[in-house]
């Protein structure tokens, strides 16, 4: 086998920090002698050698690898866990529980090595939850990682119609199956029996969301491991300044009772990064958002923004923004630092 590995030196002349990690972890896990050839994609010169590998193999992040094989068989290994569970799966077992794991995690920003890193883990088992902007985005960037993945969106029933558009653009655009799930029929109907159409303008959304909601999300993250949400830490400074990029999220239990874990690979992003990448990539949304909506929920409780007001002031515009949350998330800060314990 003979394997190559393609690194990215900067203008500084020293290699990028993740091919720099990937290089020692090879090495202190005596893999690095499988090596034969280091090529380097010169920060300044898209002309270079590593460059114009990665163009061919339609790569988009530093380091990854080419494995020739004995058979004459060539493949393209983009993560350094990949290239361990080819040349030994057994030493890749405990790395999501080592130190150097830790130190292996995507920079903070680099969204999509996170969405990679969740669908390495995970596979179908973290589900990419759907319903804005920004989590079309991250299925743009799933569908770009090659690997397989699942989604989910919650049909409470009282969606907008451009909402429901938008499900089915995002379903031809990728050729996806959409896991659309629906609340439990007797909860509605029970609560609308005793409370009518339009409580949460009375009593709150809590009890409204927890039915259309929080029930089927619970019911769906059961028979999971982990999910993905496009959450960000300035789409709410009062309820989500804390997310992380990864946590173990005691809000829901995954399958057979277990931790689930949690990646939000937007948590760092702007709303003005995430509409460049939809711009540059030409990725589906909703077509309120040119009516001035920005935040778009459930119809009834869905208004949008005046010039200067933030994103989320058009949900739940009734209630202090300290409320302003429908109980998917409101985990997000809870063991928010990563841990080894996290990570199982």
């Amino acid at each position: 086998m003979q394997i190559t590995m393609v690194k990215k030196r900067l203008k500084d002349g020293n290699p990028c920090r993740k091919c720099s990690q990937a290089e020692q972890l090879l090495k202190d896990r005596n893999m690095w002698q499988h090596i034969e050839r280091v090529i380097w994609a010169e920060d300044d010169d898209p002309t270079s050698e590593g460059f114009q590998l990665a163009k061919l193999h339609q790569v988009t992040q530093a380091p990854f690898f080419l494995v020739q094989r004995l058979s004459g068989e060539a493949e393209c290994v983009q993560s350094t866990l990949q290239l361990l569970r080819v040349l030994a799966p057994h030493a890749a077992d405990d790395l999501a529980v080592s130190d150097k794991a830790l130190e292996m995690l995507p920079d903070e920003d680099d969204a999509e090595a996170w969405v990679r890193l969740a669908l390495e883990r995970y596979g179908v088992r973290c589900p990419i939850a759907f319903s804005g902007a920004e989590d079309v985005v991250l299925i743009d960037m799933a569908a770009r990682t090659g690997l397989s993945f699942s989604v989910f969106c919650l049909d409470t029933g009282r969606l907008h119609p451009e909402t429901y558009d938008l499900i089915e653009r995002v379903r031809d655009r990728y050729a996806i199956d959409v896991d659309v799930l629906h609340p439990d029929t007797l909860a509605v109907q029970d609560l609308v029996k005793k409370k009518g159409l339009f409580s949460f303008y009375r009593d709150g959304h809590s009890e409204c969301c927890s039915a259309r909601k929080v029930g089927p999300l619970r019911r769906m993250l059961s028979q999971q491991q982990a999910w993905i949400t496009g959450q960000r830490k300035d789409q709410s400074p009062d309820t989500r300044a804390s997310v992380a990029l990864m946590h173990a999220d005691p809000g829901f239990e995954g399958v057979d009772g277990t931790t689930l874990t949690k990646f939000n690979p937007l948590a760092n992003w702007s709303s003005i990064r995430v509409w460049s990448y939809i711009h540059a990539h030409n990725v589906p949304f909703n077509s309120l958002h040119r009516q001035g909506y920005v935040s778009i929920g459930c119809q009834p409780c869905t208004r949008a923004v005046l010039p200067g007001q933030h994103e989320r002031e058009g949900r739940w515009w009734w209630e202090l923004a300290t409320q302003k949350e429908c109980g998917l998330h409101s985990s997000a800060q809870v063991n928010a630092s990563l841990t080894p314990a996290s990570r199982q």
